[in-house]
């Protein structure tokens, strides 16, 4: 083999280690190498190995014959130090890939194959086809409730698994689809005011308009160390962080990162995800949340009673206790979708602000009493009023303000866009159904969630009655471009019915 020397590439390549090669460098002529197959690198400085997808290129401003570049994920890997000495190899087949094949034939697999699939993959040693393939055997032969507890064991394994030293550490997960419904960031503030732990690592949004992590990123740092977020949970029995630094079953990540591309949510994929990210963050005690609606999720009760039996078998064989509550997800969950939005939400319900969204409040109020009922000493029942004290009281707002303040309050906050454009309604009557789907896909385009000031905010809901003319809800964006897109695709479609009357029929 010959000998390269290292360089970076400046490519975010999203989860998967890529390397480049010149068309014209000796080794790749020698050694019969192929655009996008697998190659193993070895670090002649050190002896680290990593493996990599191969690209070839005609660009020597990229990589020059004689050199190996290496996109942001990979260089990393190796030190972030350029002009090292490498050697390349093809990559041997991981053993795992047998276990693939055995599940795409529609065989059942073991815990022992399902561990193997989930080393190779966090080792870099699945390409994304491969996990494709895997992901797609597991949504269309399906997976039996003892493979998900197998697939679950298994992600957990992959990483860090915390543990805070006492018996009862709570925490909340909804399994999404809603825009808006930013009720962690009320309930944790609740339940660690009340002495609870809960230490919440929430994720950013992929293809929603915003995550838990975007929206508190408003008002606080969320990108903390391991370190910094056990100090901030054990000085405020809480955070609200963002779980991509704590190293929690990190094969989930590279997963999702396949699976939403091709839009695939299986069930039992969706628990495993959950389950394990939970159980790895030291969780004993969880309220899982399943909004129901017909552009939710979950669009049946029926679903949802499916999903909640698995949830309940997994969590119940790996120790933990576990509630699922069935929730309305026929619309947006608040007023504001996208993260300044919703984090103005959240601060109004925190300090009992005469304007703050009534839905989003008295869900909160529901989950928080929920998982308070989890103590010992609370009884059956009383959650509920014990979480509304804590709110009303401004204990609530006060244990955010700490929370915010222990994780780095953040100085100079984003306002809301710049450009707006109201969204009138087409005919007077009553708003009779709402599109989270459409809804979410407008205040994406509009820029959210990178653009932390876009979205939508919501003037009328389910029930209300509009004249024609009457705006339903306004579009905030902060450049041009953006503002067209999302006010073209709410003039073909606003994502609101009106009706002459509103049946109001639960799900």
């Amino acid at each position: 083999m010959s000998t390269l020397l290292l360089r970076q590439v400046a490519i975010d390549t999203y989860k998967e280690n890529v390397a480049y090669l010149h068309r014209d460098c000796k080794v790749y002529r020698s050694e019969g190498f192929q655009a996008l197959s697998k190659i193993e690198i070895h670090n002649q400085e050190n002896g680290q190995s990593i493996i990599a997808i191969l690209n070839v290129v005609d660009d020597e401003s990229i990589t020059a014959p004689g050199e190996l570049g290496l996109c942001e994920q990979a260089f990393s890997q190796f030190g972030k130090k350029e002009n090292v000495a490498v050697r390349i190899a093809h990559a041997p087949i991981p053993d795992s890939i047998k276990s693939v094949h055995k599940k795409i034939a529609g065989d059942r697999l073991s815990f022992d194959d399902y561990r193997g699939i989930t080393r190779d993959i966090v080792a870099n040693r699945y390409s994304k086809i491969e996990i494709a393939a895997f992901l797609v055997a597991c949504t269309e032969i399906g997976l039996e409730r003892d493979e998900v507890l197998y697939l679950t064991k298994a992600m957990i394994e992959t990483g860090r698994r915390l543990d805070w030293g006492e018996p009862l550490v709570v925490d909340k997960h909804c399994i999404g689809g809603i825009p808006g419904n930013r009720t962690t960031m009320l309930i944790v503030p609740i339940v660690a005011a009340h002495g609870m732990l809960i230490p919440k690592t929430s994720s950013r949004a992929i293809t929603s308009p915003a995550g838990t992590a975007d929206t508190m990123e408003v008002l606080a740092r969320v990108e903390l160390s391991p370190q910094q977020l056990h100090k901030i949970v054990r000085s405020q029995r809480a955070c609200l962080g963002w779980g991509g630094t704590a190293g929690l079953a990190p094969v989930d990540d590279i997963l999702i990162s396949v699976e939403r591309p091709l839009l695939m949510d299986s069930p039992g994929q969706l628990v495993a995800s959950i389950l394990a990210k939970k159980i790895a963050a030291g969780a004993t005690h969880l309220i899982i949340d399943i909004p129901i609606g017909a552009t939710a999720k979950v669009r049946s009760r029926n679903g949802a009673l499916v999903l909640r039996k698995l949830f309940e078998y997994v969590g119940d064989h790996l120790g933990l206790n576990l509630e699922v509550v069935l929730t309305d997800g026929r619309q947006p969950v608040g007023r504001g979708i996208g993260p300044v939005l919703e984090s103005r939400d959240i601060m109004q319900v925190l300090k009992n602000d005469l304007q703050a969204p009534v839905d989003l409040r008295e869900k909160g109020l529901h989950l928080a009493g929920r998982i308070l009922e989890f103590d010992p000493d609370i009884r059956g029942g009383q959650g509920y009023a014990i979480a509304r004290d804590i709110l009303d009281s401004g204990r609530a707002l006060a244990k955010m303000q700490a929370i915010i303040n222990a994780q780095g309050r953040n100085p100079t906050p984003p306002q809301i866009g710049r450009l707006r454009q109201a969204v009138p309604a087409s005919h007077s009557g009553y708003i009779t159904a709402i599109d989270n789907l459409q809804l979410a896909h407008i205040a994406r385009l509009a820029g959210a969630p990178m653009d932390k000031g876009a979205g939508v905010d919501l003037h009328k809901k389910l029930g209300d009655p509009v004249n024609v003319g009457e705006s339903i809800y306004s579009i905030y964006a902060e450049f041009p471009a953006d503002f067209e897109f999302a006010k073209e695709s709410a003039e073909q479609d606003s994502g609101f019915n009106i009706g002459e009357k509103y049946d109001d029929e639960r799900p």
